[in-house]
């Protein structure tokens, strides 16, 4: 009765220890997330209670499954296989401290800083090291659980030894994804192109979504996701609208009539410009930028503050000064002539 009673109390005490520190921890961390509201911290930090409790759980049986007897025909199995979950549940607290702490830190300099182009540089930034944290924790971990395996420990020791030839043919066989790798971390600290900046790729205007070690996804206009490895940002050109600052100058064409007014034109873009919200007032002006035999290219540049407000902004003010020369100027716009030429002088 004893070889009974002994395992399932050592199990269910460190069960119940268990719960009674996640409890506790829990309770601690919620009375410092009201008593700190400056920081997301310790509210952050909540989300470690389940790997806290399977480690804390973990290491008690690992440290009395022998005395109390757990299995003890397989004990050599029982103690494998409970070092595999510790090492395995004490890289994932890990992962979700610094997390948390990441997390935390990017939070407090968003709401302290007013400039959007660098936090969403610290952004792109956070997000890299932190994918390069955990990438290193699972590396890490993974190793220390094939350690255990005392095989494992003679297949390293002779991997070693061929170290050098074997690094030169993962080089030569992982050479693009190497490649992306680096390429990934020149873009998180040389500032090229962040999470949020607008950009034009191969002709496709998007928003930067998501930026990783090896890839980069572009969220267009019409919501389709481009998927681009990020080598791709160091190597070819591209368009970075929102590089050196948000605002934006565009530029709308018409084709009109010769006989098209330009002056009244002028100042009913000017009255447009005035009623549009998009429009930020630092520029506003119309030409004429050509000439055919039949029509003159009237240009009018306007600014705003951001290219997606540029974008309705130049939509608006082409439909209202064409509605605007159909109501009052037909004749401004294009026609062609279907009356005879004017007979030439002394024909």
């Amino acid at each position: 009765m004893e070889n009974v009673l002994r395992p399932v109390t050592v199990i269910g005490g460190s069960l119940v220890a268990t719960l009674i520190a996640g409890w506790l921890l829990d309770l601690l961390l919620r009375r410092a997330d009201a008593r700190h509201t400056e920081t997301p911290l310790w509210g952050l930090l909540r989300r470690c209670r389940l790997p806290f409790q399977v480690v804390l759980c973990t290491s008690l049986l690992r440290a009395s499954y022998r005395r109390a007897g757990i299995l003890p025909d397989h004990a050599f199995g029982v103690g494998r296989f409970l070092t595999l979950v510790l090492i395995a549940s004490a890289a994932w607290l890990a992962v979700r401290i610094a997390t948390a702490v990441v997390d935390s830190t990017y939070a407090r300099y968003a709401a302290v800083t007013e400039d959007d182009a660098r936090v969403r540089r610290v952004r792109t930034q956070v997000t890299l090291i932190q994918r390069v944290v955990t990438a290193l924790v699972v590396v890490v971990a993974a190793a220390a659980m094939l350690l255990t395996f005392p095989p494992m420990r003679a297949v390293g020791a002779s991997l070693l030894a061929s170290a050098g030839v074997l690094g030169i043919v993962a080089g030569i066989a992982a050479q693009a994804a190497l490649g992306n790798l680096f390429a990934g971390l020149q873009i998180a600290f040389g500032d090229t192109v962040r999470i949020g900046d607008t950009v034009v790729v191969d002709k496709e205007w998007g928003r930067v979504e998501e930026i990783t070690l090896t890839f980069l996804t572009v969220r267009t206009w019409d919501e389709r996701r481009i998927t681009m490895p990020v080598s791709y940002f160091t190597s070819k050109p591209y368009e970075n609208w929102s590089r050196g600052g948000a605002q934006m100058t565009g530029t709308v064409f018409w084709h009109l009539d010769h006989s098209a007014p330009l002056d009244l034109m002028r100042e009913q873009l000017q009255e447009i410009l005035k009623e549009l919200p998009e429009w930020d007032g630092r520029g506003g002006g119309l030409a004429v930028t050509d000439t055919t035999p039949h029509t003159v290219q009237v240009r009018a540049v306007v600014t705003a503050k951001d290219a997606d407000d540029l974008w309705t902004l130049r939509c608006a003010v082409r439909e209202r000064l064409i509605t605007w020369l159909v109501t009052h100027h037909p004749h401004a716009l294009p026609h062609i002539a279907t009356t005879e030429a004017s007979p030439r002088p002394g024909a």
